[in-house]
């Protein structure tokens, strides 16, 4: 579909015999929908084939297969401007059509029931982000902004979302994250109050580090302690199982063993053992000045267990995507420059062991 309004971002028209044609000005604002016939449609899936071989098109929007020439294989259909209205967000629909059955949702009223409050008085309702196993929208009730946090299909298998709601109950009196306003123990839904003015960790800004690595170490030293623990290997054999019977790839059997082959070095090493993070990656420290200082809240704490600390210096180096000299680096900042031969190469050892297992969640779950 195509309106009568001319825009410099189309150039494309409508003649009088309802075919689209390209031009070399601006063109008429095209709104879509696009309805495909079955004997068209077996015409571009084979286009599509073949454009799909061509480099030429690898950046190329979806229509280009429609085009012979300067003209579309298919109709256009042209409506008034005003009679259009475009819908990306809950609030868009709501403020065209208040009515629609489509705003029946039950993260809504579960926000307005927390809130003691109706849906209309949740404003400015927008996507914020899909993550490896969340979906998140942020709102605003009387002016404050929020963060809503939805637990995506299938994480059951990955998180245990009471252990979770225990975790942040065990770390709640000592301000090291985001602020919870409600988290249900059972399905994980989530509301934080957002932060304004934040910025992630810099992993390439040398400062940015000494700050993450000092709130880090911080945290660590508190020794906290839960009742339940984030077991690596058992992790491995969960994504294995997942696989089927055979890898994709072929050398996957000697990968696997190659890393392995790290747990004995790993179980000979001294280790603490508290409440670590295990996903201190550089996105989940949040960085934002207050009364004239920087102030530092670590994130998403859905995987945090029990387990050696220095497992959350190995993930922060492997999301960093670091190299041996980095890596040295970082570690030189948190030890104070005082890290041992031994404790050194365990890190090594973690930063191998963790990257096989994300590695394996990725291609067996969220691919």
């Amino acid at each position: 579909m195509i309106t009568d309004k001319i825009s410099k971002h189309s150039n494309i028209i409508l003649n009088k015999k309802h075919e689209l044609i390209r031009v070399n000005s601006a063109g008429m604002k095209m709104v879509g929908l696009s309805y495909i016939n079955y004997d068209d449609s077996n015409k571009i899936s084979k286009k599509l084939d073949k454009y799909n071989q061509n480099e030429k098109y690898e950046n190329s929007f979806w229509e280009e297969i429609l085009f012979e020439k300067n003209k579309m294989i298919i109709y256009g259909k042209e409506l008034e401007n005003n009679c259009v209205f475009e819908i990306n967000t809950y609030e868009d629909l709501r403020n065209i059509d208040s009515q629609s059955i489509s705003l029946d949702s039950s993260s809504i009223q579960l926000i307005a029931n927390i809130f003691n409050t109706d849906t209309s008085s949740i404003k400015n309702i927008s996507y914020l982000k899909k993550g490896m196993t969340n979906n998140s929208f942020i709102f605003e009730y009387q002016n404050c902004k929020y963060i809503m946090r939805i637990p995506g299909e299938g994480t059951e298998q990955l998180i245990n979302r009471l252990d979770e709601y225990n975790v942040y109950q065990r770390i709640k009196p000592y301000h090291l994250s985001d602020e919870i306003i409600y988290m249900n123990r059972q399905n994980g839904y989530k509301i934080t109050k957002f932060l304004k003015n934040t910025r992630t960790c810099n992993p390439d800004d040398i400062e940015d580090i000494r700050l993450c690595m000092s709130f880090l170490k911080k945290f660590h030293q508190l020794n906290l302690q839960v009742s339940h623990e984030f077991n690596i290997y058992e992790k491995i054999d969960f994504y294995e199982k997942l696989r089927g019977k055979k890898s994709l790839y072929k050398d996957y059997l000697i990968t696997k063993r190659n890393v392995l082959s790290l747990q004995k070095i790993i179980d000979n090493s001294e280790k603490n053992w508290s409440l670590t993070h295990i996903d201190a990656v550089p996105d989940n420290f949040l960085i934002y000045e207050e009364q004239n200082s920087q102030v530092v809240k670590l994130i998403d704490w859905e995987y945090a267990s029990m387990q050696d600390p220095h497992v959350d210096l190995a993930m922060f180096c492997i999301y960093a995507l670091y190299d041996k000299k980095k890596v040295d680096q970082l570690i030189d900042i948190y030890f104070d420059s005082k890290c041992d031969t031994k404790t050194r190469i365990k890190i090594y050892c973690y930063i191998a062991i963790h990257l096989h297992s994300i590695v394996m969640q990725k291609i067996f779950i969220d691919l």
